[in-house]
């Protein structure tokens, strides 16, 4: 099965705000494009933020969390919530029984975006679902300066932006799916108390993993290799309605070991790669057609792709988009090179009815998720 490297739509947010664009001598919905009903289409796009400043905010909020190992300590740590509220290190599997030990995560619960703390104010589903309503874990500002306030402009620019495809996204279902509920996308996306952020710290692989690239010189294109495709973060589906993502940012941390930033204000150069460390690094997604693709976000764009509880919502018309992360094989190795990016789940509440035929709820969807792996 070959890899291949399509460009991948990108959309303004002025022309994702007009909710049309002009794409091969046709004028589709931005929304057609996502529900992804032909072969050729991926089931994930990009929105450029230029209003915004995205790429300084995306550089300040990685620059915040390079030292990843300081957010692993137990006061940030809650078993209670399935580790999934603060830091989580090799408690999650995509594949039966064998769990992930090559990424941490930090995980937020985005309430804060409805002015919602659920410290102060606890969700009242909160003991049948921890993973999804426990307390934020925040480092203090002298561990992590500017961390917490960073993270949450961030995650907040990720989802005024999810509004907009959300809304664009409506439209296209309102036209070809029946008895769809007006603005239900838009609606989960602006007033769910359950979004999820999670920051993605890819550890440095070990040698065994990588191997030196062989890339064609015709085409400078990564040439298959199966043996470790899905090496740093296996294939999945996230189990959502729209997932936000930024580019990643790549350090070499051989020459850059991780420390504390200590004056958030006036910051040193980052020492992020200018690219991936070589062609075949990165995230691919499967096409409808089964072949896989390699994307590459630009540090100014958010991409967006759909997850299996619109799916479910949508009765197959947006599909959720099979994904992984490969390690890719470096010419030098002695780089140590370490891989960062930030997911910003929206999804919708745990009361909210998911499947009409069964009437599953997405709070008991979720348990189910999280049992095909155990």
């Amino acid at each position: 099965m070959e890899h291949s490297s399509p460009k991948l739509i990108t959309v303004s947010l002025e022309d994702l705000q007009q909710c049309q664009l002009d794409y091969g001598n046709r004028l589709l919905s931005y929304a057609s494009y996502l529900a992804n009903l032909s072969a050729e289409q991926l089931g994930m796009s990009f929105s450029s933020t230029c209003k915004s400043p995205l790429s300084l905010l995306r550089d300040e909020f990685f620059l915040s969390c390079l030292s990843a190992q300081y957010l692993s300590t137990e006061s940030l740590t809650d078993p209670s919530s399935q580790y999934v509220s603060g830091w989580s290190h090799g408690k999650e599997a995509f594949k039966p029984g064998q769990y992930d030990t090559l990424k941490g995560s930090y995980y937020v619960n985005c309430a804060f975006y409805q002015g919602r703390d659920f410290a102060k104010e606890p969700h009242p589903l909160s003991q049948e679902f921890p993973q999804f309503t426990a307390p934020n874990l925040w480092p203090t500002e002298q561990t992590l300066p500017g961390y917490r306030e960073t993270f949450e402009e961030l995650v907040t620019l990720v989802i005024d932006t999810a509004v907009v495809v959300a809304r664009a996204c409506d439209r296209y279902a309102a036209a070809h799916i029946e008895d769809y509920e007006s603005n239900y996308l838009e609606r989960v996306v602006t007033t769910s108390l359950i979004t999820k952020a999670r920051l993605l710290h890819y550890f440095p692989p070990e040698s065994a993993l990588i191997q030196k690239s062989h890339v064609s010189e015709s085409e400078g294109q990564p040439r298959p290799d199966h043996s470790d495709q899905d090496s740093w973060c296996a294939t999945h589906i996230d189990h959502g309605c729209l997932t936000g993502l930024t580019s990643a940012m790549y350090i070499d941390e051989a020459s850059h070991p991780p420390e504390i930033i200590s004056n958030i204000e006036h910051p040193p150069p980052l020492p992020c790669l200018s690219s991936a460390p070589s062609p075949d690094t990165g995230l691919y997604i499967y096409a409808r057609d089964s072949s896989i693709v390699k994307v590459s976000i630009p540090s100014d764009c958010l991409a967006f792709q759909t997850g299996e509880a619109l799916q479910l919502i949508t009765g197959g018309k947006f599909r959720a988009v099979p994904h992984f992360v490969k390690v890719g094989r470096s010419a030098n190795q002695r780089m140590r090179i370490a891989r960062n990016t930030l997911a910003v789940f929206t999804q919708p509440g745990l009361e909210e009815i998911v499947d009409k035929q069964s009437g599953t709820t997405f709070g008991v969807f979720s348990g189910e998720v999280s049992q095909r792996f155990k």
